[in-house]
């Protein structure tokens, strides 16, 4: 089962389906979507998500978005979809916690998985009743309608991330400043290294970062951004032809040679030995 709703004038699109893997490439627009993946059946299935095995159990929610390459290729079972782009929601009237900047998208943290609890699964099974009854009910309120329907999903699916994901004895400033840290980290890696340069931006000092990360237990604000020019370079490798110089430039590096170096450090492996160990595995 496959719905779509496109406004052609905004180039905005709401797509639901049951099968993801089947249908992905069904869509009137494909490029650009943030995804929401459920897994409804009674058993677990795996997917990849930049070349690694990530496994979902029954009632699992991962949010993906269109920086991340997904593979659906060892899913054995049907795996529930709702897609949209930034011309569908994202409007910047949105509050900032539920915005497509909020602590389910565009993270450079581990990928948000979201565990349905029991008491919960009727109120998330009901909403998903409501997207399909919507999507049969075309009119000139449908796509408000739909907007706010996921505005429900991405607030109920934002509350379990902050009671599941995030340690609770961080105050709501403190996890806004860690969310919005990753966003930009994503936003400007490619010319911003410095964690002074997110500081000044997040109106905070570098040292007021390194101990909010240091008491959310996570990597350093500078390995994060470090982790995020390498998995950029990794993604550049894996799925473009583009050639180690021109990623090199892409990712800022005005140097080959020391790109290359960046990257053997963080891979142990240089750009050539990685696309070669890539080959071997293919």
């Amino acid at each position: 089962m496959k719905h779509e709703y496109k406004d052609s004038r905004l180039g905005a699109i709401l797509g639901f389906t049951e099968d993801i893997k089947r249908d992905q490439e069904r869509f009137s627009i494909t490029a650009k979507t943030i995804k929401f993946l459920w897994n409804r059946n009674d058993c677990p299935l795996t997917i990849q998500i930049d070349g690694m095995d990530l496994e979902l159990e029954p009632n699992q929610i991962v949010t993906v978005t269109y920086l991340q390459h997904v593979s659906y290729s060892q899913a054995q079972l049907p795996l529930s979809a709702i897609l949209f782009n930034r011309e569908f929601y994202c409007v910047f009237d949105h509050d900032s916690e539920v915005s497509c900047n909020g602590i389910l998208f565009f993270g450079t943290q581990d990928v948000p998985i979201i565990t349905i609890p029991q008491d919960q699964l009727n109120k998330f099974d009901l909403l998903h009743d409501m997207f399909i009854e919507e999507f049969s009910t075309p009119d000139n309120i449908q796509g408000d309608m739909l907007q706010m329907l996921l505005k429900r999903l991405i607030i109920m699916s934002t509350r379990l991330a902050k009671e599941q994901l995030i340690v609770k004895t961080l105050g709501n400033e403190q996890i806004d400043t860690i969310r919005r840290f990753n966003f930009l980290v994503d936003l400007h890696y490619k010319t911003k290294r410095k964690v002074s340069d997110y500081a000044e931006m997040l109106y905070k000092s570098p040292k007021t970062l390194s101990n909010l990360f240091s008491i959310y237990n996570q990597k350093s604000p500078q390995q994060i951004i470090l982790d995020r020019i390498a998995l950029e370079a990794k993604r550049l490798i894996n799925y473009t032809d583009k050639q180690n110089q021109e990623i090199a430039y892409e990712l800022g590096f005005n140097d080959p040679a020391h790109f290359s170096r960046f990257f053997k450090k963080m891979t142990q492996m240089t750009p050539s030995e990685y696309r070669e160990n890539l080959l071997l595995t293919a």
